[in-house]
């Protein structure tokens, strides 16, 4: 009986975020019958972790992997000396750079820095040979150091042109990969903008979501959220970082309620921004209005239970919330990302608003406002599937 083709998916751990659902959608999707699937999650921690799918082997962490993100201080403990002094050096190589480059947008350059010194002082995962191995967020140093594969694939998952990076540390890791794959249209445009070298290299491979897996996990119950007259329950998912602009969604909320409108803003997520979100929600007076849930493994039951799901981002790859929310039959209000016009319909299966906040509230005013749009929009998330698990295809004839 001839051996099943072997597949390697990479991932740093599985906190609640976008691209980590994609990829519990990803191995849900792949046909265990007819591949072998190993994941390998350098720190075996997150929510996420308890859904990995029947037939997908996870491998057992390797120590050395876990301390890539853990404080120093505990790594130091453990007696990784030596992937502590590679972690120092990187942030003082990062530290030069930021002295002689202008930093324009998020500078995510700091994560390249630190795979680039650490990598090396890392082990192999294993002896397999794989005929495909993924890298699925970056940076992608383990994966083309680390592994052993006939063909190598790194993912794209944000918007290249609103983050910073250094160039010249980052390309020959991406080129040293087979294919890179990208979420969007969109993201693909902003990947090449920064590499155009790699064009010929990228391939579209969408976030794989099932609407049956979302529409299940929905089913709960939540005491949080509760229909009240004259009450419109709004909700955000998302990490607490400056792509997701939580920053100044209580400014949003305040031109909401001074529109006359009792808006309960909920937000659901994590992240080293909520302080910054705490202080910003005090500064605009809206603690009785915008309320942070913190973290919840299961979202799907308060996007199921909000009036209206809003993401008012400065920048998205391929919002993954925004299709679980229009599979829940949701209306969804985005700001004008540069991507947003890949995900959105304007005015059909969804609303585009301005990303300043004024303009912004006055936007979602006027969907609160217009139930006839918002039933239209309903019912054409009820008539078409979001689902795309077929996407898996594409993955298959990389093999």
């Amino acid at each position: 009986m001839p051996t099943k083709p072997r597949i390697l998916i990479l991932i740093h751990y599985l906190e609640i975020g976008g691209a980590e659902i994609s990829l519990i959608g990803l191995l849900n999707a792949i046909d265990k019958n007819k591949y072998d699937v190993d994941l390998f999650v350098y720190s075996h921690q997150g929510e996420l972790m308890q859904l990995i799918p029947d037939g997908v082997n996870l491998l057992p962490e390797i120590p050395r992997y876990s301390t890539l993100e853990r404080p120093m201080k505990d790594v130091l403990r453990e007696g990784h000396i030596d992937i502590v002094v590679a972690r120092l050096l990187a942030k003082i190589r990062h530290r030069i750079y930021r002295r002689t480059h202008a930093i324009t947008g998020e500078d995510a350059s700091i994560f390249q820095y630190v795979a680039n010194c650490t990598t090396p002082f890392l082990p192999k995962i294993n002896d397999k040979e794989y005929d495909l191995a993924i890298s699925f967020l970056a940076p992608h140093n383990i994966c083309l150091d680390k592994v052993c594969a006939k063909k190598k694939v790194a993912w794209i998952h944000t918007d290249y042109t609103r983050i910073h990076i250094n160039k010249r540390l980052e390309l020959p890791y991406w080129s040293g990969f087979d294919h890179i794959a990208s979420i969007s249209d969109a993201a693909t445009e902003a990947f090449v903008k920064i590499f155009p070298e790699l064009k010929d290299k990228v391939i579209e491979i969408e976030n794989i979501l099932s609407p049956t897996f979302v529409q299940k996990r929905a089913n709960g119950m939540v005491d949080e959220i509760v229909p009240q007259n004259g009450v419109i329950n709004l909700l955000s998912v998302g990490r607490f970082c400056t792509a997701k602009n939580y920053d100044n969604l209580p400014f949003i909320c305040k031109h909401l309620v001074e529109m006359g409108h009792n808006v309960r803003w909920y937000i659901i997520g994590f992240g080293g921004d909520e302080p910054l979100i705490r202080e910003k929600i005090a500064e605009a007076g809206m603690e009785d209005h915008v309320i942070i849930l913190g973290k919840r493994s299961n979202p799907y039951p308060y996007i199921k239970a909000c009036d209206i799901y809003v993401q008012p981002s400065r920048y998205e790859g391929k919002s993954v919330t925004v299709r679980e929310a229009q599979m829940l039959c949701k209306p969804v209000v985005v700001t004008n990302y540069p991507t947003a016009s890949s995900q959105i319909e304007n005015g059909v299966d969804g609303v585009i608003v301005p990303m300043d906040n004024r303009a912004c509230a006055e936007g979602i005013k006027a969907l609160i406002e217009n139930k006839e749009l918002q039933e239209r929009i309903v019912a054409h998330l009820r008539s078409h599937d979001y689902g795309n698990e077929t996407e898996v295809e594409k993955i298959y004839k990389l093999i």
